[in-house]
């Protein structure tokens, strides 16, 4: 039933592009506006494509655009589902595993998250290095398909060294100044208490958010390359007295957009470059 699910959504896409995508994108809240880099776009609501879910909540529209960065086909989900919307696993992570029936080799995705370490502000821009999965679930919980990965996936390098690599040489170059840290990923849509930031920051964890971790899993199951970056909107509960809201977010995401957008555009120019893809 899910192959099925993936070949009909994959079909329908196919149909209407004039070209298979090379690189995925995820645009997480906030992060919507990078469409404006893609040229030559075909642009596809959700809703009109087999299986995909509408979006729900403010800064992610719900279409899927193909188009062009650098001359490389790219395909960027702009806006993502999420668990504490109540949607099952499968559906969350439906949309990566159908860029992969597509032909993507490599994916980026990007969210914005709370600051937990101390030297990280709103606005600062994380490269992420490895992640945290304290949301209880996993995307590739009951019987393993064959098809899209095996039973046990290596997370070792869950974040591809060499992509992140490249993504840091990038940022050097054009002047942006881009951190690393380690990303945890929680079910909300509570933000965490304090108490909660104080554990996850005794635990190793420098940002916090509610997404991303289940379709890096299953990009990962699918064998894709995979980077991450986060948009640091807001200091994590406790950290500062201010109380928290989704609109902060999406504003401080959108005033980080110039660096973002560079980091990602460049870094696929240089893989295109390097002969990477």
């Amino acid at each position: 039933m899910v192959m099925n699910k993936i070949l009909e959504s994959s079909e329908y896409i196919l149909s209407k592009i004039p070209k298979k995508p090379k690189i995925g994108i995820v645009l997480g809240s906030g992060l919507g506006i990078y469409v404006d880099q893609i040229q030559n776009k075909t642009i596809i609501p959700y809703q009109d494509i087999p299986h995909f879910k509408r979006t729900s909540v403010e800064g992610h529209e719900g279409r899927l655009i193909v188009g062009e960065v650098h001359g490389i086909t790219v395909a960027a989900l702009q806006g993502r589902l999420h668990a504490y919307e109540g949607h099952p696993m499968e559906e969350i992570v439906h949309p990566v595993r159908t860029l992969a029936a597509l032909g993507i080799e490599s994916l980026f995705l990007t969210n914005a998250s709370g600051g937990i370490n101390d030297n990280f502000h709103p606005g600062d821009l994380v490269s992420i290095s490895d992640h945290i999965n304290l949301t209880g679930r996993n995307a590739l919980l009951g019987p393993n398909i064959a098809e899209l990965g095996p039973r046990f996936p290596d997370m070792s390098n869950a974040y591809d060294p060499e992509l992140i690599e490249i993504m840091a040489s990038v940022a050097k170059n054009h002047h942006v100044e881009v951190k690393s840290g380690v990303y945890c990923s929680v079910l909300g849509p509570t933000y965490e208490t304090p108490a909660e930031i104080r554990m996850l920051k005794i635990i190793g964890a420098d940002m916090v958010g509610m997404s991303t971790v289940p379709e890096v899993i299953a990009a990962n199951h699918l064998g894709l390359r995979v980077a991450g970056v986060s948009c640091i909107t807001n200091y994590a509960a406790g950290i500062k007295p201010e109380k928290l809201n989704h609109a902060d977010v999406k504003k401080v995401a959108e005033k980080a957009m110039v660096g973002f957008a560079t980091i990602l555009t460049e870094t696929i120019g240089e893989l295109k470059k390097l002969g990477k893809i």
